[in-house]
């Protein structure tokens, strides 16, 4: 039986989306912002945080606390279980940018890739299997992480907050760095250390490959763990 991957759907949002908050801090100097009031959950002041994603990167944010970032603009989220997210990162030496929230891990891909996500399964032959692997797209929104190199980011994920992994850089476009639906017969970066970001297929199926082992692993682990003592 021969399969066909799915024809990508046209990328939403293609423009820079501009939030409430963004149009307030319009006329900010390169410095922290005036008057910012509240806290994020790990200790910075609420303003900051939006400024730092609008000003720098020109993501949209919702005030929080604590801040979150949406996704479907510049970027949807592929999100999966932190173990399962650090040994895509183990056999994957590129990707967009990647956080982590607890106990799950997000990585960023193109806007728009969140809706080819369950056909990518279904085509990987994935499919109605219990993964723990989800997609948020347009409408969605994801904490927003502790910018890199802040003071605060030093222990913030040990307070529960979400942190880099592997940060966007102010002032680059991060659309080239994220994984999307190559073009039939694209030879690009497959993931390896000198190619460029994978593309979508190769992520979703090592996002799911890594997702089923992981819950293996965690199953037998739990029946290791509550298997009677046998005694002679």
């Amino acid at each position: 039986m021969s399969f066909t991957v799915p024809l990508p759907r046209a990328p939403l949002g293609g423009g820079r989306a501009q939030s409430h908050a963004q149009a307030h801090h319009a006329g900010a100097s390169e410095g922290a912002p005036e008057g910012a009031s509240g806290k994020s959950s790990a200790g910075a002041p609420e303003g900051a945080f939006a400024w730092w994603y609008e000003k720098g990167l020109s993501w949209a944010t919702v005030a929080g606390p604590p801040v979150q970032l949406l996704t479907g603009l510049r970027f949807d989220v592929l999100e999966l279980p932190a173990d399962a997210g650090d040994a895509v990162l183990r056999r994957t030496g590129t990707t967009g940018p990647v956080a982590l929230h607890g106990e799950r891990m997000a990585f960023l891909v193109a806007a728009g890739s969140a809706d080819e996500v369950p056909g990518l399964l279904d085509w990987l032959e994935w499919g109605g299997i219990a993964l723990g692997l989800t997609a948020l797209g347009a409408g969605g929104r994801m904490p927003a992480p502790v910018p890199p190199r802040w003071p605060c980011a030093t222990g913030a994920a040990a307070q529960g907050a979400a942190v880099w992994l592997r940060p966007p850089e102010p002032g680059r476009e991060v659309e080239p760095t994220l994984p999307a639906l190559a073009p039939f017969g694209y030879e690009g970066g497959d993931g390896g250390s000198g190619g460029g970001a994978p593309d979508l297929v190769r992520l979703v199926d090592a996002a799911a490959t890594a997702c089923h082992r992981a819950r293996l692993l965690r199953g037998n682990t739990l029946r290791t763990r509550t298997q009677p003592l046998a005694f002679s």
